[in-house]
């Protein structure tokens, strides 16, 4: 029986135990070992994304990454990184879903902003039903964003890919220069990894402001070859 009142990943690691504390959640391998057979049932040009999205999602969850973010903020903003930026955009490419841009860019960045205010990023660590909360509304959220993304047109894509990365590193700095730690989840579990709860939380802002561009650059690059792609052939055609 699930206890609802815990932390999903478990009790905070310390740096000599971390990397063995994978994942063995039944119900979690099994719900990925059926989105990979999914997966690979796609029509070849999608099977590579959602496999690629499932792996994605394996890691973060699955690997030891899950346990090190009870204790560090830093590993829960790289947490965040791949679900919202690395898997959402893949699983977008495999399983497309409908959206506008104008919907899905406000309604990813109020449901990412939320989880970020102390008292409910603070209810996530320490319950599971919370904890799952966010994932799947992070998860569900940035997904319809990408997916809305790959569907418009070039000048609502790009105002979308720039909105975009204005709140990922608006929220990333003001994480970087808050004079003090904000949730209560790592005040005292970052000093077994030698490293204070501002620091690791100023690390954290970091990654979301300078790492967490990332996906945003990679999809105006693909945006910007899909045009010259269309004048190109455009130019031939004429």
């Amino acid at each position: 029986m699930i206890d609802w009142w815990r932390s999903y990943c478990g009790s905070a690691p310390v740096a000599g135990d971390w990397l063995a504390r994978w994942n063995g959640d039944p119900l979690l391998i099994t719900l990925l070992l059926a989105a990979l057979v999914l997966a690979a049932r796609l029509p070849v040009g999608r099977r590579g994304a959602g496999l690629s999205g499932i792996t994605v999602l394996a890691i973060t969850f699955v690997s030891p990454l899950c346990a090190l973010s009870v204790a560090l903020f830093s590993a829960r903003a790289v947490h965040h990184l791949l679900l919202i930026g690395f898997a959402a955009p893949l699983l977008a490419m495999a399983w497309p879903v409908r959206g506008r841009v104008a919907v899905t860019l406000p309604l990813s960045t109020a449901i990412l902003w939320a989880w970020h205010l102390p008292v409910l990023y603070d209810a996530a660590l320490a319950h599971v039903g919370v904890y799952w909360l966010m994932q799947a509304t992070l998860l569900a959220s940035s997904w319809a964003y990408w997916a809305s993304i790959r569907r418009a047109s070039a000048m609502e894509a790009v105002a979308g890919i720039a909105g975009g990365a204005v709140q990922m590193g608006f929220l990333g700095a003001l994480l970087t220069f808050a004079g003090r730690p904000l949730y209560e989840s790592h005040i005292a579990t970052t000093f077994a990894f030698g490293i204070g709860p501002l620091a690791d939380q100023q690390m954290a802002g970091l990654i979301m402001w300078v790492p967490g561009m990332a996906p945003y650059a990679v999809a105006a690059a693909w945006i910007a070859a899909r045009r010259w792609q269309d004048f190109a052939t455009g130019r031939a055609a004429a």
